[in-house]
C-alpha cells in the first residue's frame, strides 16, 4: 500500500489591505459634503474613497491603523460641520438593532409631553434632561416625574399619540431598510409601552420593550409598574437577543441618546449616540449630530441607492 501523502496546510487568508474606514455624515440641507475634501482624505490616508449618498455621506478606506486615520484626518476635519467615524471594515453590517425610542426613534419625550397636561412640563424636562446626562439616578427620577401625573385621564395618552409624537427623520428608512436585509430590530425604552406599542408598529419593530404606567379607572396613578426597565435592563434586554439570536455582540448596532442607554451602546459592535446628551457623547464609540437617522447605514457602508423606503 503507497505511503499516505499528507495533507497540505490550509492556506491562510489573504486579509482585507483596507483594515479601516473612515465614515463622514453631512446634513446635505446645510453644508454638503465637499468632493474636495473627500479627495483630500483619500490622499493623506493613501486610501480608496466611496460615495454613499452625494453631498451627504462617504467613506475612506484605509489600511492604516485607526489610530493613524485620526491623526492625519484631524487637520482636515477640524471646524468641518460633520459626524465622522473610525469603524474596522470588517463585519460591519449588523443582524441586530436594539433602538431607543423617545428622542431617537421619534421626536419628542413622551413623559415630557403628558406632563404638559398638567402644566409641569417645564418641572419633568429639566429632571429629564438631568437623568439622560447621567446627573440623577434614573430610576429615582422616573418615579419623580410619573408622581406629577396622578390623576390625569388615561386619554391624554392616545392625544399626545395622534398631536405630538412624530417619527425622527430618517428612522422609517433605518427600519425598512435592516428588515429587507434580514436584520431584527428591537425597540427597548425606559419610557412607557402605552407609547411603544404604537411606535413599534409604525415604524415595523419586531420586538418592544418598555415601562408601563399604572392606570386605574381610566386615570393615571402616579406610578410605574415595577421592576423599572432602566439602563441595566437594556443591556439584559441585548445580552438576551444575542443569545436567543446566536449572535456575537459584534452583529449588534444599538442606539440612543441618554445615560440610560450607555451600557447597551458600549457592548454592541456599533454603539451610536444619536443627537445625544453632552456625556453620552464624551462616552459613546461614535456620535451622529449632524445627520439623521439613515447615518446608521452609512456606519454600515450601505448606500443611498440601497436604502428602502417604508
Amino acid at each position: 500500500m503507497a505511503e499516505p501523502v499528507p495533507l497540505a496546510p490550509a492556506p491562510r487568508p489573504e486579509p482585507d489591505p483596507m483594515s479601516h474606514v473612515l465614515v463622514l455624515i453631512a446634513d446635505p440641507a446645510r453644508a454638503p459634503l465637499a468632493p474636495t475634501l473627500v479627495r483630500e482624505l483619500e490622499a493623506a490616508l493613501a486610501g480608496r474613497a466611496r460615495w454613499l449618498a452625494p453631498g451627504e455621506a462617504a467613506e475612506i478606506a484605509s489600511d492604516l491603523p485607526a489610530e493613524t486615520i485620526a491623526a492625519r484626518a484631524r487637520p482636515l476635519l477640524d471646524g468641518e460641520p460633520l459626524d465622522r467615524a473610525i469603524l474596522p471594515a470588517a463585519g460591519r453590517e449588523k443582524r441586530l438593532l436594539l433602538a431607543d425610542m423617545d428622542s431617537t426613534m421619534i421626536t419628542v419625550e413622551c413623559l415630557d409631553e403628558l406632563a404638559d397636561y398638567v402644566g409641569c412640563k417645564a418641572e419633568v424636562a429639566a429632571i429629564t434632561r438631568a437623568a439622560m446626562n447621567g446627573e440623577i439616578e434614573y430610576r429615582e427620577s422616573l418615579r419623580r416625574r410619573v408622581a406629577l401625573l396622578e390623576g390625569l385621564p388615561e386619554g391624554v395618552i392616545a392625544e399626545v399619540i395622534a398631536e405630538r409624537v412624530r417619527a425622527t427623520p430618517g428612522a422609517a428608512t433605518l427600519l425598512a431598510t435592516m428588515r429587507a436585509r434580514g436584520a431584527k430590530s428591537v425597540l427597548v425604552s425606559s419610557g412607557f409601552r402605552q407609547f411603544t406599542r404604537h411606535v413599534a408598529e409604525l415604524l415595523g419593530f419586531d420586538e418592544e420593550r418598555g415601562n408601563e404606567l399604572l392606570v386605574e379607572a381610566g386615570t393615571l396613578t402616579g406610578r410605574v409598574a415595577e421592576p423599572i426597565l432602566d439602563a441595566g435592563a437594556k443591556l439584559a434586554t441585548l445580552e438576551e437577543l444575542l443569545a436567543r439570536e446566536g449572535l456575537p455582540a459584534e452583529a449588534a448596532l444599538a442606539v440612543g441618546d441618554g445615560a440610560n442607554d450607555l451600557p447597551m451602546l458600549l457592548r454592541a459592535g456599533l454603539g451610536v449616540a444619536f443627537r445625544a446628551h453632552p456625556r453620552v457623547r464624551e462616552r459613546a464609540p461614535v456620535s451622529i449630530v449632524h445627520g439623521d437617522l439613515t447615518a446608521l447605514l452609512f456606519l454600515q457602508g450601505i448606500p443611498a441607492s440601497e436604502h428602502r423606503r417604508a
